[in-house]
């Protein structure tokens, strides 16, 4: 059963178009007229969108077929010992259990997104669409074009992320994953493995509109014995009521769900082992995650710790601004100490061979509003009589903030004692590892212009579309700061090189950054040593070659993006829903 046969009354922003949907072994649809969601005006979207969402899904097949074929190879092994243990393959068993996971486009209702449709690994398993970093920021879910409101994050080295705490003694959070850190750990003490339980069921995401739906799915999954061989037997042994098939087909936030998380009705003993189920699809996909090949520590600065590489003069001059001058090791931790009084000499060892440069937790780096972002235009129902933004431009991202507070596009906050620190929050997104930053196809070989290049953006809302950028922002976030928004800088100014406009959030900016003093040669030479963090290097990294779009080529990095910059209109002032909930900013939000 299809989306578009169950859909009653279309309302809202709806353009009629030919889209099909493959639905696993059944034939795809042929000129089946499929609502589509599009409320944005012109050029929010992408030109090539339906194309390029195809070709992903392509790709994906081929990955998925790849880890088929590595699941048969397997061989079986023995469940022994005291606990009992998969001896000889079970760990290749879950890492391969979380692989085919990702890879399954099943694990959504159109049956047309994976968690790989976000996160493909040629780009460090971030977003392998150019023009989607360029333009929407976020990515289409199974509705089309419902999409979320921050970038692809990438989930290399995700696994590292220490569950969520409070450091009393500094009063300042470390761990959890996600930009908002809503992915704590709390109940699985595992972070990562409870951000894949997240996507799901997003609306915007893969939108099932109950968790059972996926251990629905797994039950008619060909690799179902698998998952019962790790997790044991009759672990999918639910008896699914008769209208499960057609529930799950059903994106969530449908009006006809009334906003039930739980549609899906089952007898107690079988909602805990669906819930169970659905704790084991997180751990395995997070087994995948950590598995070498994803989380590799195979670049050439991993080779040049052990002494198998050097750097180059560039490099390693990068390095030691990477250290220094810099600042971003106070942030993004090497091991290494941090230089930053000039003369002052770096005579530390590296303390970890292994180091995942981030210190686990958040900042607000000043970033501007991008109007671009996908988020502020659906502000009307979709086919299904859901609305994701009712507030538009008056929607600010608080990021850690938000999910302190239970907010408004975040998620419920497990940890009462930590709501009082909201204020001091706002506006804080993750650190991320700068790990696989620079990872791009091996035919589109940097992500800066001139290329040819693999078109990426970064930071939360991927206002930010180049290396150069990134770190020219850092250097002269406070040289060239207009009291305007993204495209309004000043006749005689370019944004991005001597204008930036003003944060969105203006709350709890750190001042760790924004006037650097680095000149022009030295801000490349911190994009070089950055480039040395791309996994590799001493081995092939898997599936890096599965790319099979275009490159971009021309234009400078400097101003990498700059064509499509759109101005931002005038912005009303915070919604109540979002910068009125207690406790309150510690200063107005405009």
């Amino acid at each position: 059963m299809r989306i578009s046969q169950r859909i009653g009354t279309i309302v809202g922003c709806v353009a009629l178009a030919t889209f099909a949907i493959s639905c696993g072994d059944d034939p795809p649809p042929t000129n089946v007229v499929q609502p589509i969601y599009n409320p944005y005006p012109p050029g929010i979207l992408p030109a090539d969108l339906d194309a390029e969402l195809a070709r992903v899904l392509r790709e994906i097949d081929g990955i998925e077929a790849i880890a088929i074929a590595q699941w048969k190879a397997l061989p079986p092994p023995n469940l022994v010992g005291q606990p009992p243990t998969l001896q000889g393959s079970g760990t290749a068993a879950v890492e391969t259990l979380g692989k085919l996971m990702n890879y399954d486009k099943n694990m959504s209702p159109g049956k047309n997104v994976a968690c790989a449709s976000c996160h493909m690994p040629y780009v460090g398993f971030s977003g392998p669409i150019p023009s989607v970093n360029l333009t929407m920021i976020a990515y289409p879910g199974t509705v089309r074009f419902r999409a979320g409101k921050r970038t692809a994050q990438r989930y290399t080295y995700s696994p590292y992320f220490p569950v969520l705490q409070l450091i009393e003694e500094q009063q300042v959070f470390q761990g959890g994953n996600f930009w908002d850190g809503r992915s704590t750990g709390y109940l699985l003490r595992n972070p990562d493995a409870e951000q894949a339980q997240h996507p799901p069921v997003d609306t915007q995401e893969h939108g099932f509109p109950d968790t059972a739906c996926v251990a629905f799915r797994l039950s008619q999954a060909q690799y179902r014995p698998l998952f019962e061989q790790v997790w044991g037997p009759g672990s999918l042994a639910i008896a699914f009521p008769t209208d499960t098939e057609q529930l799950c087909d059903t994106p969530g936030g449908a009006a006809q769900f009334a906003m039930s998380a739980t549609p899906i009705v089952l007898s107690p003993a079988d909602r805990t082992r669906a819930t169970e189920a659905y704790n084991h699809w997180g751990q395995s996909i997070s087994a995948y995650e950590q598995s070498v090949q994803v989380s590799a520590f195979s670049s050439k600065f991993d080779a040049f710790l052990k002494g198998a590489a050097q750097l180059t003069a560039d490099e390693a001059a990068g390095f030691k601004l990477f250290n220094g001058k810099g600042n971003c090791n106070a942030c993004h931790q090497n091991g290494r100490g941090t230089t930053l009084l000039p003369g002052q000499i770096d005579t530390s060892n590296t303390a970890s061979i292994v180091p995942v440069f981030t210190a686990f937790g958040y900042a607000n780096l000043g970033l501007p509003l991008n109007p671009r972002d996908a988020f502020f235009y659906q502000t009307t129902p979709d086919p299904l009589g859901f609305t994701a933004n009712l507030l538009g431009f008056a929607y600010r991202d608080l990021g850690l903030g938000t999910f302190l507070r239970s907010g408004f596009g975040s998620a419920p906050n497990p940890n009462s004692n930590w709501t009082p620190l909201a204020p001091v929050t706002d506006g804080q997104q993750q650190m991320s590892t700068v790990r696989n930053v620079a990872m791009t196809p091996p035919q589109c070989p940097t992500t800066e212009a001139p290329g040819p290049y693999f078109q990426k953006e970064f930071f939360h809302n991927g206002y930010i579309k180049s290396l150069k950028q990134l770190v020219h922002f850092y250097n002269t976030r406070d040289v060239f700061k207009f009291n305007v928004t993204s495209g309004h800088c000043p006749a005689g100014t370019t944004e991005k090189v001597d204008c930036w406009p003003m944060p969105e959030v203006p709350n709890n900016i750190s001042m760790l950054l924004g006037n650097l003093g680095l000149t022009d040669t030295e801000e490349n030479q911190i994009v070089a040593f950055m480039q040395t963090l791309t996994d590799g290097f001493t081995r092939p990294y898997e599936h890096i070659d599965t790319f099979t779009g275009t490159c971009s080529t021309g234009g400078s990095a400097s101003t990498q993006g700059n064509e499509v910059l759109i101005p931002t209109p005038t912005l009303p002032p915070c919604a109540p829903e979002v910068c009125g909930v207690a406790p309150l900013p510690t200063a107005a939000i405009p």
